[in-house]
This record gives C-alpha cells, sequence and structure tokens, in this order.
C-alpha cells in the first residue's frame, strides 16, 4: 500500500466535503478535470447498468452551471449539510489514476437545528493526479 498516494485522496476527499459543507460551492468544481463526468445514480439503476442519473454533467463547466443554478435559481430554505466519509478504498491504480470508493452520509441541518439524514451511498471516483 501507497500510504503516501492513500493519504492523498483522503484529504482530496476531505477538501471536497469541507467546501460543501462549509457552502464554498464555488470551489467545488475546481476538484475536476475539465473533462470531468459527474453522476449521482441511485443504487437500484448502477446495479442494473442503467446510466440514468439524477444529475449527470460531463464537464467542469455543467458543475459549475449547478452551482449557478443553485445560487441564483433555486429557492431554498436556509440550511446546511454535513458529510460523513469513511476510509478510501484504494481499489485499483495505474499511469493514468486510480479507483477509488468512499462510503459517505450526509446530513442536513436546518435553520432552526433541526437535523435530517439527506443522503447515504459511496462515492465510486477515477482520480487523476494533476499539476
Amino acid at each position: 500500500m501507497d500510504v503516501e498516494r492513500q493519504l492523498r485522496v483522503q484529504d482530496l476527499l476531505a477538501r471536497y466535503a469541507d467546501s460543501l459543507d462549509q457552502g464554498r460551492f464555488e470551489e467545488w468544481p475546481e476538484y475536476f478535470t475539465e473533462d470531468c463526468v459527474y453522476k449521482i445514480i441511485s443504487a437500484e439503476n448502477h446495479e442494473q447498468g442503467l446510466p440514468l442519473g439524477v444529475i449527470d454533467c460531463d464537464s467542469r463547466d455543467m458543475l459549475r452551471d449547478r452551482i449557478m443554478a443553485l445560487r441564483e435559481a433555486n429557492i431554498y430554505e436556509d440550511h446546511r449539510y454535513r458529510h460523513i466519509l469513511s476510509t478510501t478504498l484504494i481499489k485499483d491504480a495505474d499511469d493514468t489514476g486510480l479507483r477509488a470508493e468512499t462510503s459517505y452520509q450526509v446530513t442536513r441541518i436546518m435553520r432552526d437545528g433541526d437535523t435530517m439524514l439527506f443522503s447515504t451511498g459511496r462515492y465510486l471516483d477515477r482520480i487523476v493526479e494533476q499539476e
């Protein structure tokens, strides 16, 4: 096991989640390559090989568009999120990058303190290291 690589990947995911949890949404797309793929797919669809997702973006610009919609078009009651991440499992690595899996749990905290389980699942990541 490459401990330094493991720590870099865990640090990446922790910073990624922190950007979302702290409401710094404009930072979020910067964790992706320009030609990234970002999908949120139900477990059932994923298990059946069905690619249709709730969110389906194929570039960093599409992620930026989602943030703009969140900030300007969508109206929500004020709330925050909190991610809890498992230890990341590096499933495969080669010269082009690595594949990793991280389980997560996200809670949503409303302005009055009411907290609810918002989402659980796993990140299936293809990670490439760039400058």
